[in-house]
């Protein structure tokens, strides 16, 4: 028997909260009031208690979370920024649009995350520490931040990264944009860590609005401030400005949405994790090692964004998930490093040969909140049979 099983669903977690998102909407409508505002100090307190975190700062999207943080700290022209090539294109976009230059380091084999190991080993044998700054030798250029992605729900090491900060005066901008809710085994949460945090809202994620979101999270009150400033063109008082920002502000109608399903994050996060669990059961029948299962670090919490099994013949499995009507995705088919528009960086594909190896060999499996069981069983015996 044949059942569709989109790879992601986000009726079931509508559904149930319909009337009271439309009550809040409705309020927003009736206010009038549609820029800033209570909704949105409401939800900045919200999220940042929720994310272990003093300030939040609500902005238009998480793409423009990572650009304005990086023009907070003053990140630009001359300066490097070392990043995964195995993540969304807006992480190393943003480090280029500020003028600055990505300095791409592998991942880890299993938890697809920046290799602590591979910074290390960058800065070790490609730097150089002058006047307490650190120096790319070859480019000459001062390397000011690192910027980690929590891929698919799982933070690295947090602790190591503050270390590596803290000798080397690098700024901690975490890309927490996948891993809300997701901490460390030592308690750090994501994005509550390093200078500045920063979290989706874009509806696939596990808080979601009805549009493009995004946070700013930071423990520090003038960092808070500067970047409400940024966020509204760089102005204070009004039509003042000393700096230049953007246009970066968050609208109270998502605001107004997000906070209806922020009291529902929790219980939707289990159901990932659960929904994960029975994934790894069933697939401990695959034959020849043929799957691979994610790799959870020892006392971490993992919130599943996106449940990512590494695969043999991995498109030919997607082929027969999607005439067996199985949603699935590839994240990311083609690492940043070797993406055309960063070809002046001089990389080859072989620099990087743990996230070229990733790009080739998983997959993403549906792994929703509201997915049934009978679905799971479904999408895994599909996988299971193709090897068989």
């Amino acid at each position: 028997m044949s059942i569709k099983v989109p790879l992601l669903d986000l009726s079931p977690q509508y559904l149930p909260l319909r009337k009271k998102i439309l009550r809040s909407i409705e309020k927003v409508c009736d206010s009038q009031k549609f820029i800033l505002g209570e909704q949105i100090e409401q939800l900045e307190q919200s999220v940042a208690s929720y994310c272990h975190a003093k300030y939040g700062i609500a902005v238009s999207s998480g793409t423009d979370a990572l650009l304005v943080s990086l023009m907070v700290l003053n990140i630009g022209q001359n300066d490097e920024v070392i990043t995964t090539p195995y993540t969304f294109f807006a992480t190393g976009g943003c480090i280029s649009r500020v003028g600055a230059t990505p300095v791409f380091c592998d991942i880890e084999n299993r938890t697809y995350n920046i290799s602590i190991d591979s910074i290390c080993e960058f800065i070790k044998k490609r730097c150089k520490l002058k006047s307490g700054r650190l120096i790319n030798k070859k480019s000459g250029r001062i390397v000011k931040a690192v910027i980690p992605v929590y891929l698919y729900g799982q933070t690295t090491d947090i602790d190591a990264l503050k270390q590596i900060g803290k000798e080397y005066r690098l700024k901690l901008i975490e890309d927490a944009a996948q891993a809300i809710g997701a901490k460390d085994d030592a308690g750090n949460y994501a994005g509550s860590s390093g200078d500045i945090g920063c979290i989706s809202f874009f509806p696939s994620k596990n808080l979601g609005c009805f549009g493009d979101g995004g946070m700013c999270l930071t423990n520090d009150s003038r960092t808070a401030e500067k970047l409400k400033i940024f966020r509204a063109h760089g102005s204070k008082p009004k039509y003042i400005h000393r700096f230049i920002g953007g246009n970066f502000r968050l609208d109270a109608l998502q605001a107004a949405i997000l906070l209806e399903k922020l009291l529902m994050l929790d219980e939707w996060t289990q159901q990932r994790i659960k929904n994960a669990e029975l994934y790894n059961n069933l697939f401990k029948n695959a034959t020849d090692h043929a799957v691979s299962t994610p790799f959870i670090v020892a006392g971490y919490r993992h919130v599943f964004n996106q449940y990512v099994i590494r695969v043999k013949r991995r498109d030919e499995l997607r082929k027969y998930l999607t005439e067996n009507g199985v949603g699935t995705e590839v994240y990311y088919p083609l690492p940043l490093h070797a993406q055309k528009c960063f070809g002046y960086l001089g990389y080859k594909k072989s620099d990087c040969p743990e996230a070229l190896r990733a790009s080739k060999e998983t997959i993403a499996l549906p792994v929703y909140p509201g997915l049934q069981k009978e679905q799971i069983e479904y999408v895994a015996n599909k996988v299971i049979s193709f090897y068989q």
